[in-house]
């Protein structure tokens, strides 16, 4: 939980670590119509943890709104328990992916494609970029950040000059470029995306991952270095993401056997697609290896006998 003074009035950030991302809790304040609000909302499996966290920092005051950056199951998957447990709650979300969660289009929604889940929920309305929402007193621009995600905003309050970043920036980095996965060409987006960073010139960065930091030039030369390498180099990326979304998927697991890795790897699309692309020079079988042994090497991970075969083990 951080709250530092350098962030506005009313807002809290509960740092989640990597397997949910961070909550952004607004109090409601005197002129506060609209009332509390949080900006995401975690992954399904921590969601009752979610729930105690936001009910602790509101002391008492209901929740109103949900706000999502994005719809990767790790910013919504809190949503379906927060609307249980508020009924009354609405749940605003990025432009672009409306009708996917009113028919509940698991695969537009890229859930079924990462092998991740998220429980079905309802959505009130959009955060259209170029209007503003008021949160805890003060009026927060909603600007577009496509790459991460083509549907992805963040928000920015000028008067204290804070953005939140969502996964278009991190202190050391961003997030896997998705619509790259699938043959859509997006690094320019990204790139746009930083442009727009640096041209709000935001004092303040909540990200959507880590910590609360203040060094923003430091962090869009780390993010752009690290562009710059995936555009010379998709196959990078390509590695990059597959590690990514395996390491997050053990994070949820925490440990599993390597044959029930291999099963689920080869469910998944987004790993299909990915082996297809860029590694069809190495069976189902290296590839599986590959990513273990990378890993392992990095130590993330740890091989360990578990009932006469061997189980990838999260490292903590």
């Amino acid at each position: 939980m951080t709250e530092a003074p350098f962030l506005p009035p009313g807002l809290t950030v509960l740092e989640r670590g990597w397997l949910s991302a961070n909550n952004i809790v607004f109090a409601s304040a005197a002129d506060d119509a609209e009332g509390a609000a949080v900006v995401d909302t975690g992954y399904v499996t921590h969601s009752e943890q979610t729930l105690a966290l936001i009910a602790q920092t509101l002391q008492g005051q209901p929740l109103a709104r949900i706000l999502n950056t994005h719809l990767h199951s790790d910013h919504c998957g809190g949503n379906a328990a927060l609307q249980a447990a508020y009924p009354q709650l609405q749940t605003w979300i990025a432009p672009g992916q409306a009708d996917d969660v009113r028919s509940w289009n698991e695969a537009a929604l890229s859930y079924q494609p990462t092998g991740q889940e998220c429980p079905r929920f309802a959505v009130t309305g959009v955060l259209q970029p170029g209007t503003s929402v008021r949160l805890s007193g003060r009026d927060w621009q909603i600007h577009a950040a496509p790459g991460h995600d083509p549907h992805s905003v963040i928000l920015f309050e000028p008067d204290s000059r804070t953005l939140i970043s969502a996964d278009a920036l991190w202190e050391n980095g961003f997030g896997v470029v998705f619509p790259e996965i699938e043959g859509l060409q997006a690094f320019d987006e990204v790139a746009a995306t930083l442009d727009c960073i640096e041209q709000l010139k935001p004092l303040t960065i909540i990200p959507g991952h880590g910590s609360v930091f203040s060094d923003v030039d430091a962090a869009l030369t780390i993010a752009r270095k690290r562009l710059d390498g995936f555009v010379q180099s998709p196959l990078r990326h390509a590695s990059y993401a597959a590690k990514v979304l395996l390491k997050y998927k053990l994070l949820e697991w925490q440990q599993i056997s390597l044959q029930d890795l291999g099963l689920w790897l080869q469910k998944t699309p987004y790993f299909g697609v990915l082996h297809q692309r860029y590694f069809g020079d190495q069976t189902p079988a290296q590839w599986q290896q590959s990513l273990v042994d990378s890993l392992v090497a990095s130590k993330a991970a740890s091989l360990q006998p578990r009932e006469g075969q061997s189980a990838l083990l999260l490292n903590l």
